[in-house]
């Protein structure tokens, strides 16, 4: 099992009158999370799956609440965004049963957030949880082992049982996008045509690292742009992906428009084209490093708390910044090379006009920036 650097955050801050609440995609081990945070306690599983649980929650009253938690002071409700009207659920036991914490997951964040964020404002510690991270597998297998295996994790990704199954990777992998993957989606976003959904994902995969035009997405489909940007929204929300937006400040010809599109994770990414060739051997070796590289950052910002704002920055004249952080108020940019050479640099009218720092990241030195002290 892998130590998850989320449940440090959650068991240091403390729960009372408030729900702990856990989003993120399916498998990527919430379930486990809170499991192991309530690890020799008592408490109350109430599992959204199970058609029983749903009817018991399905609009009760304080009273008939009261009933379903008997004695327990610890209530865990698991895939709740499949429990009808939840956020006034949670509501009761936070506002009626002062004595019982509760913990809640859920993998549909279009869904249960609204569902949620009305219901219970002021009344939540709200977090994300994302396919395992590099800090979380090098704390278990050891920094040797853990950098032995970086050409396959590039490949294959972080989900954990694609790293608990060795040599089923493509097997768990190819379940997951065409399963779990479209479940959530389809169920709660009200979309109609997935093969629409399924072109856009594939053209996304193949994009990552370039601009995303959503008027070209569009041309490809034979949809139109609102379509694209509502499925992008959606694909964000189910946590398949991730957009950057442009940075720009001062600059006349600087790109203001078009945003960036990368995946949580590598091995979803490469399921979706079909392609688990070798790292070593492959043509998209750049696109996947710089995936791998900010998405792990990603991970970092938010499970440290850091607050960090993440950007690209590029030029009408293909001036550009793989990634740009703001950290209160400090910009560094970084340039992403799977092997960098010594005199390498960010351009100089943008460090020079953000007087900001600037990081070559490679192979040598990623693990400096992707694990944040």
């Amino acid at each position: 099992m892998y130590h998850r650097i989320l449940q440090d955050v959650i068991e240091k801050r403390n729960n009372k009158h408030k729900a702990i609440i856990v989003l993120g995609a399916r498998q990527v081990g919430k379930t486990t999370l809170i499991k192991q945070i309530l690890k020799q306690k008592d408490y109350l599983l109430l599992d959204g799956d199970n058609p029983t649980v749903r009817d018991l929650l399905y609009n009760p009253n304080t009273e008939e609440i009261k009933n379903i938690i008997g004695k327990h002071s610890i209530v865990f409700i698991d895939e709740a965004q499949r429990i009808h009207n939840i956020g006034i659920t949670i509501k009761i036991i936070i506002d009626q049963l002062k004595d019982v914490d509760i913990y809640v997951t859920g993998s549909s964040s279009f869904y249960l957030q609204n569902e949620i964020n009305e219901a219970l404002t002021g009344r939540k510690w709200e977090y994300e949880l994302y396919p395992l991270c590099w800090e979380e597998i090098e704390l278990k297998e050891g920094y040797l082992k853990s950098l032995q295996q970086l050409d396959n994790i590039l490949v294959y990704g972080m989900y954990p049982e694609v790293r608990n199954k060795r040599g089923d990777e493509r097997f768990v992998l190819n379940q997951l996008t065409s399963s779990y993957l479209y479940k959530d989606i389809l169920e709660f976003s009200g979309i109609r045509k997935p093969e629409i959904l399924q072109k856009l994902l594939k053209a996304l995969a193949y994009q990552i690292g370039n601009e995303v035009k959503y008027n070209e997405l569009a041309q490809l489909i034979g949809v139109d742009n609102e379509t694209v940007a509502r499925y992008i929204q959606i694909l964000e929300q189910a946590y398949v992906i991730f957009r950057l937006p442009p940075f720009n400040r001062n600059l006349r010809n600087e790109i203001k428009r078009n945003q960036k599109v990368y995946f949580y994770d590598n091995g979803i990414r490469n399921a979706l084209i079909g392609n688990f060739s070798p790292f070593k051997i492959r043509n998209d070796k750049g696109a996947l490093w710089e995936n791998f590289l900010i998405s792990e950052r990603l991970k970092q910002n938010k499970y440290k708390e850091r607050f960090a704002q993440m950007y690209f920055w590029r030029t009408k004249q293909q001036q550009e910044v793989d990634l740009v952080e703001i950290v209160d108020g400090n910009i560094t940019g970084f340039e992403f090379k799977w092997k960098a050479k010594k005199n390498a640099k960010l351009p100089k009218t943008f460090v020079r006009n953000y007087q900001a720092k600037e990081m070559i990241i490679d192979k040598n030195n990623f693990r400096d920036f992707i694990i944040i002290k």
